[in-house]
């Protein structure tokens, strides 16, 4: 993993949104994660926290 990768371990993937409940990533893009150019991570990275809440409120949280 790389000090830039957004991954915290947790790995449990939400079965409504696709989205992993610890980074807030579809399987796809952790998967594509290494190979995406800056720009592409960076858009990816914007939308985490939006992604996060999103679970979290939908979870009770």
């Amino acid at each position: 993993m790389s000090a830039k990768d957004p991954c915290i371990s947790v790995c449990q993937f939400d079965g409504k949104s696709g989205w992993c409940r610890g980074c807030a990533r579809t399987l796809e893009e952790v998967r594509k994660w290494r190979k995406l150019q800056p720009h592409g991570r960076k858009s990816i990275e914007r939308e985490l926290p939006r992604r996060l809440q999103r679970l979290a409120a939908r979870d009770g949280g």
